[in-house]
């Protein structure tokens, strides 16, 4: 196998000095993200009209386009990604790994410093958007391979039409040993294939003469796939093995709403105005005499004013005819004579509900709620009983999408940690699956349902308080009724005798359990403890010490 471009983590041999990329720096307008080039993919032939990757992120690209489809990706972005002032949109969760104070502040450095490469506190919409319009994001992971150690260098985008990621059986040579192998029938001696991963980067973006697949494939850089971040939108058309956006769903639906818009143009346009019938009688005569006559009459009666408004002039056109005026018949002897009559244009002119409909099933081909298009019963921040279905599922498909998009941040950190020799690949497979990442949160439908649960539940715990010790135990209560877990009653314990300790809380040992105040400090005195005594002169000298019962 040829030497690949990059760098490989297992592999320590050094491949050209030098941080280099054959990525081109992208645009500061981001004007690469949308940049139309070509691809030399996999074929995917969906519904037989797509036949590369190449055509299906390019429609993709162009839906987006869509006023009503952006509105719907506008929604779920804004949803995903909040921009705020003060707060970075994306944080670090380091809760619930088992590791040193040191190891984890080391880790919150690196996933900013990622942060900063990506400047994603500016651009974070951008690359959220890119990625869910495209089904996937690529990025170049650039370090100096003289000196690994020092990490990431760069972090370049790379327009997904550019890319293709490669999975396939690496070719051996024959040899006897081989042909033994195959022929025992012991499966421990079969010689299983080993799958090669690796990244195919063609920076031309024009599609070669011929076969797509086969001029393309030879074609290109060929980049080792630990140098490149690869995140996908997880959406995968097991049929034809081809990774989808989760605007696939929604190309059918804006094909019909476009096709019922332009309809509805073209009928209002050819229905709206009112036409006159003129019947004109021709009497006896021959077809070619009628038809000149009828032609007389109409150049006679017929008038045509035209207002020209680049230079402000009316003028008369009598020769020019359009389909949406007037309607010249003749009408044979016998008839009613010469008459003139109106054809009404459409009623039902005003009638969209076709759309509506239309625009509703895109909203719902993208997880949105309809009640969101064009503001349909504005904003509320009522009980969370008063909150559609829709929203919530709305919520759960978005923490999906964050979910999803974070395997991004993950491999880049993975990239950063075992450069430095911070941690091993061994620690980041055991380590991987408790770092979280924690969004910023603008959604309050989630927030409103969560405190009104934690008021019942605080309401339930008072109503069943003089029940404890009597109907219901303490841990019952904890658990059944404030719905602790075991590790949140741990903690909470221990945080409890910590603030007692602290002087925070109170002593519950020295509170009145009648009237839930502190006991009187007299009460509460040790009896051991010496007694200061003010003397006449204003000091204080030691009481005598009292002795047991009580006695003077």
């Amino acid at each position: 196998m040829s030497k690949l471009f990059g760098f490989s983590i297992e592999d320590t041999e050094p491949l050209s000095p030098g941080a280099v990329s054959p990525v081109p720096p992208n645009n500061e307008d981001g004007s690469d993200h949308y940049m139309s080039s070509g691809f030399f993919g996999s074929y995917v032939d969906i519904e037989g009209v797509y036949r590369t990757e190449f055509d299906l992120i390019k429609r993709y690209r162009e839906m987006a386009l869509h006023p009503e489809a952006d509105s719907a990706i506008e929604d779920i972005v804004n949803e995903a990604i909040v921009s705020d002032s003060n707060d970075s949109p994306v944080e670090i969760e380091l809760s619930n790994l088992n590791a040193s104070d040191g190891i984890k502040t080391k880790i919150r450095k690196e996933f900013k410093y990622i942060l900063d490469l990506l400047d994603f506190d500016k651009k974070a919409h951008e690359i959220y958007r890119n990625w869910y319009i495209d089904g996937r994001i690529y990025y170049h992971k650039i370090i100096d391979l003289k000196n690994p150690q020092e990490g990431i260098q760069e972090l370049r985008y790379i327009d997904a039409m550019k890319m293709r990621y490669v999975r396939q059986q690496k070719k051996k040579m024959n040899d006897a040993s081989a042909v033994v192998r195959l022929q025992s029938k012991n499966p421990m001696d079969y010689d299983f294939p080993e799958i090669e991963e690796y990244f195919i980067y063609n920076p031309k973006s024009t599609y070669p003469t011929g076969n797509p697949m086969q001029t393309g494939a030879s074609q290109g850089i060929k980049i080792a796939r630990d140098a490149i971040t690869y995140c996908t939108s997880g959406l995968v058309d097991r049929n034809k093995g081809s990774t989808l956006s989760y605007l696939h769903k929604a190309i059918k639906s804006i094909n019909q709403l476009r096709m019922i818009e332009d309809s509805l143009v073209i009928y209002r346009l050819s229905r709206a105005p009112e036409r006159r019938i003129f019947y004109i009688d021709v009497g006896n005569l021959p077809k070619q005499k009628a038809e000149q006559y009828l032609r007389d009459v109409m150049m006679r009666y017929r008038n045509k004013l035209v207002y020209d408004a680049n230079t402000g002039e009316i003028r008369d056109d009598k020769k020019y005819m359009a389909m949406l005026e007037d309607f010249w018949l003749p009408r044979r002897e016998g008839g009613r004579g010469t008459e003139i009559s109106t054809l009404p244009g459409g009623q039902n002119l005003g009638e969209i509900t076709d759309i509506e409909y239309f625009k509703k099933k895109l909203y719902r081909s993208l997880n949105v709620p309809p009640s969101r298009m064009d503001g349909e019963g504005g904003f509320n921040l009522g009980r969370s009983s008063e909150i559609l279905r829709d929203e919530l599922k709305f919520t759960k498909f978005v923490a999906r999408l964050r979910k999803r998009f974070s395997n991004m941040f993950n491999d880049m950190l993975k990239t950063q940690l075992i450069l430095k020799n911070i941690i091993t690949p061994e620690d980041w497979e055991m380590m991987s699956e408790h770092i979280q990442y924690d969004f910023l949160y603008d959604n309050h439908f989630s927030e409103l349902k969560e405190a009104e649960l934690m008021n019942e539940r605080l309401s339930l715990a008072a109503t069943a308080e003089p029940y404890i010790g009597k109907y219901y135990s303490q841990d019952y209560v904890r658990r059944k009724i404030l719905r602790q877990t075991d590790v949140e009653i741990l903690e909470q314990d221990a945080l409890i005798k910590k603030e007692i300790k602290d002087g925070v809380i109170p002593d519950p040992t020295t509170i009145d359990p009648a009237t839930g105040q502190p006991l009187d400090s007299a009460a509460g005195m040790d009896l051991g403890a010496p007694v200061m005594e003010p003397e006449m002169d204003g000091s204080a000298t030691e009481a005598p010490e009292l002795p047991k019962g009580g006695e003077i």
